[in-house]
Parts: structure tokens; sequence; C-alpha cells
């Protein structure tokens, strides 16, 4: 077994110590934030960590009505601007919590007023040292250049602010995410089945919206840095603008569909790409979908979409490193990657 399929495997066990470990300072750290009336929230991130931000901007917009902004930084590494962060939290996102750039966002915050919080990996990284307050993954060491468990765990890390600052209201749901984690993994035979079929697939493309959104980027930064195929990911709205042109007869597309506030979106898309020809692989509960999919992986139970990015993108991750073994690749050693990548 790879060391990228050993670490996906972890996850339930990362989710359940999070929680354990994590829930109460999250909890006394989300009541500090409502005292002082934090009118923003800006994210930072590169890579993987980005699309966990994607998440966490969508989360906490959703959960709790204050905005929140993807921070460019390059406009604090390259074009020097202060800006002024009053009121504003500002939270970095690093599975290594060395990102040069991430950390310079962080310091040029908390000199431009805001409150800062780190979500990584590593205690004792440059990040934890910056930041006003840590929030740790403890994943333990990921060996694999993919990551996977540091991912899930991020994505864990703004469900327990999310619930903390809208008054614990999810947090019963966010308690099942070991479990749903855990019954997803139950899906690698599905998967197993139909992987060969796309062994020779050079081009492909994702699409999702809202919550899932970060997981069509996940999904498809996995098959480009494991399997080496063009992915392009997209919004179902976006894709509707233009790109849906490129669609012809075979083409590959995979979707996420979780039942909830874009299942209609997602299941009329499906039926525009199945009149197209497309080679359609579903990841959904629902059989409104799946039935009419040219591929189907089916999760084992229907989930509130707000608690479904993370048994969503379990099988999205097994399929990528399946597939890398099935081209005869090694999932965990990318080539021209390394684990932390120091970008200015």
């Amino acid at each position: 077994m790879s060391l990228m399929l050993a670490e996906i495997h972890e996850q339930p066990a990362v989710l359940e110590r999070m929680i354990r470990s994590e829930g109460r300072r999250i909890a006394r750290f989300a009541e500090s934030i409502k005292q002082r009336r934090t009118r923003l929230i800006v994210l930072v991130a590169r890579g993987s960590s980005d699309n966990a931000a994607l998440f966490g901007r969508y989360l906490l917009e959703i959960s709790t009505g204050i905005p929140v902004s993807l921070a460019a930084p390059a406009v604090h590494t390259l074009y020097r601007t202060k800006l002024d962060l009053r009121d504003a939290l500002v939270i970095g996102v690093s599975q290594s919590g060395e990102g040069p750039d991430i950390n310079t966002v962080l310091e040029n915050s908390r000199r431009s007023g805001a409150t800062t919080l780190a979500i990584t990996n590593e205690a004792r990284s440059t990040m934890a040292r910056i930041a006003d307050e840590t929030f740790l993954i403890r994943a333990g060491r990921e060996r694999s250049v993919a990551a996977t468990k540091t991912y899930t765990g991020q994505l864990m890390a703004f469900h327990l602010l999310a619930a903390a600052l809208n008054g614990s209201r999810r947090f019963a749901e966010v308690e099942r995410l070991p479990e749903l984690a855990s019954l997803s993994l139950g899906m690698r035979p599905q998967i197993e089945t139909i992987v060969e079929r796309y062994a020779f697939m050079d081009h492909c493309v994702v699409v999702g919206r809202g919550l899932n959104y970060a997981n069509v980027y996940e999904f498809a930064i996995k098959l480009m840095e494991t399997c080496y195929i063009v992915a392009e990911r997209f919004s179902s709205a976006d894709f509707l603008h233009g790109p849906i042109a490129m669609i012809e007869r075979d083409f590959p597309v995979f979707l996420f569909a979780p039942p909830g506030k874009t299942f209609a979106g997602m299941k009329d898309l499906l039926g525009r790409l199945t009149k197209l020809g497309a080679e359609t692989v579903v990841i959904s509960s629902e059989n409104a979908v799946l039935k009419a999919a040219t591929r189907a992986l089916k999760i084992p139970a229907s989930i509130s979409e707000m608690i479904s990015p993370i048994p969503y993108i379990i099988p999205a991750q097994m399929f990528a490193a399946l597939l890398a073994e099935a081209r005869g690749l090694s999932p965990d050693q990318p080539r021209s990657l390394a684990k932390v990548t120091r970008t200015v």
C-alpha cells in the first residue's frame, strides 16, 4: 500500500483526535473573537491548504454572516502594500507552517491591527510562533508529498471554529465526521472496480459548487500531482458560462453532488452532460443522479451538505491514489515536487 493510501485511512483517527484535543481551545478562541466584534475574516494559504481555505470561506460566511476574504500574498510580499486590518481576524493555513509568503502576511497583519490565527500540523513551526493562537491538526507526520489527512484536518478546524462561532448549533453534526469518514473509506472496493477504466485518461474536468467547491480544486490537484492528468476545475455555475463548450462524446467529467442547496443545479448539469455524451463520474448518495451517471461512486449515507466535504473528498483521494498506481506511478513522490514548497 502506498503511503498516500495509508494516510487516507488514518483520517477518521485524526478527526477524532482533533475534536478531543482542540475542541475546547477553539471554543475559547471563538468566544474571544465574538467579544471583539470581528468585522472581517481573511484567509491566507497555498496549495491544498488554499483549497481548505476556500471551504473555510464558504462555511464561515454561511455560519457567521461575517465577510470572508482570501488573501493575495503578493500584495504583501511583492507589492509591499500596508493594509488596514483593524477588527479583522487573519487565519493562516499551512500543513508545515513554513511558507514564507503566508508567514509574511501573518506578520504584516498583526502589525496592521489584526488578530492572527494559525491552522497547522506543526506545533513548532514559524507560523505557530508568529500567530496569536494556533489550532493544531494533530495528524502526525505526513510522509506522502500529496496532502490528504492534513487537508481534511484543516476542514475539521474550520468546522469546529464555525460551530463555536454560531453557538455550537452544528457541533453534534461535526462530531459525526470521524464515523462518516470511516464509512467513506469503505468505498474502496467501488473505486477499485472502475479505476482501471481511466488508466489512460490524460484530461478531465471536475465540477461542484458551494461547500464542495473546495473539493473540486482538491480532487483536481490530486489528479494533477499524482497522476499527471490535466484536470480543469469549475464551479457548476461558471462551467455553464463557457467551458461546457469543450465537452464532447466520452470527455471525462467528475461531479460532486451532495443533497442540499446545490443538488438541483448539479442534477440539471448532469442531464446536459449526458445529452452531450460525456463520460460522467458522480460522487453522491442520491440515486437521482447516480443512476444517470456513466459511473457512480455511492456515498454510504445521505449527509447534510454542511458536513459533506470531508466524507466526499475521501473517495476522490482514494481514486487519485489508486489511479496513480494503475498508471504505474508512485503517488507518494510526484516528480518536481517536495513536501514543503517555499514561495514569496
